[in-house]
């Protein structure tokens, strides 16, 4: 099999070096084993770096044959970084890895294994956490929960360390969509798939490329782009407090009219009037990420744009 691993980088260059070396070392091993092709390759993504990293990808790719690099013209967001890699790079199967070295690179022997034997997508799964802090490791898994109520087809605990043959490469490039959530994506296509499991490490050297900010807008990027749900709540919620305000109502009119009295007090007016506000500007809130992810797939816009290849 001819085997491309590609590998997306945005200002990696204090762990890249360290990479390109184990990376070289895996590929030639599993040349060596006859488990792939003398040809395969290893392909860096640069995704609008600011330091040396497209430098360094060019200096291995005039050396090594086996290593090659695609820039692109701005910074697009790694799930934009690794669609350019699956839709470029030629293979039998691709296997994307990140740069940080926090995926065990030998689970890639294990996923060539799993494809030689007939499997056409294979996860990378983590066995824990242990590595994440406190809030990272409760917020991650609490969240793959939330995505299963919601109906959505996702992989738990997994992220973008996978293999994927030329068939499901092929039906990934069917899908043209401009917010892309790839963990939510693949699932979607079929073919057999397997799992390989692994312990993830500390990031080796930098610092990490998805603070709070990007984990959170990944989170909602998954959330609504493969769950209606959100939308169908509201009409729920708005339901239940068109009926819960109905209720007030009938019983000041009641108090009014049999009993001669009134609802005492500001609180019963100003307090449901702010609660209904706060629930319609969430709403609208809600709705008009919907929208704009519409207005968003309407443009048609590339996702990304190469800028040079080696």
């Amino acid at each position: 099999m001819n085997l491309a691993i590609v590998v997306p980088c945005f200002n990696e260059q204090e762990v890249l070096g360290t990479t390109i070396d184990h990376l070289r070392e895996l590929l030639n091993q599993l040349i060596a084993e006859g488990l792939v092709d003398p040809e395969s390759t290893i392909t860096f993504i640069d995704d609008g770096s600011k330091d040396k990293t497209w430098s360094m990808i060019e200096t291995v790719a005039r050396c090594d044959s086996s290593m090659h690099g695609i820039k692109l013209s701005r910074n697009r967001g790694h799930q934009n970084a690794l669609i350019a890699g699956l839709m470029t790079v030629r293979g039998d199967a691709i296997i994307s890895v990140d740069a940080d070295l926090q995926d065990d690179l030998s689970a890639i022997r294990d996923m060539v294994l799993k494809y030689r034997e007939g499997a056409e997508i294979v996860y990378g799964i983590r066995v824990d956490r242990r590595t994440d802090a406190r809030f990272k490791r409760m917020s991650a898994e609490g969240y793959y929960r939330v995505l299963r109520l919601l109906g959505v087809d996702i992989v738990f605990n997994h992220a973008d360390y996978r293999l994927m043959g030329y068939h499901a490469i092929e039906a990934l490039k069917q899908y043209g969509e401009a917010n892309v959530f790839l963990r939510g994506i693949i699932p979607q296509l079929g073919f057999k798939t397997e799992n390989v499991y692994y312990r993830r490490a500390e990031r080796f050297a930098g610092e990490s490329k998805y603070p709070l900010k990007k984990m959170l807008a990944l989170a909602w990027d998954g959330l609504t782009s493969f769950s209606s749900l959100p939308l169908r709540w509201i009409t729920l919620l708005g339901f239940t407090v068109s009926m819960f305000s109905f209720a007030i109502g009938s019983w000041a009119l009641i108090a009014r009219i049999f009993f001669d009295g009134s609802v005492p007090g500001w609180a019963s007016t100003v307090i449901p009037m702010y609660f209904l506000g706060g629930i319609q500007l969430l709403s609208l809130g809600i709705i008009g990420e919907y929208i704009a992810k519409i207005y968003t797939e309407t443009k048609r816009r590339p996702r990304y744009i190469i800028e040079k290849m080696i």
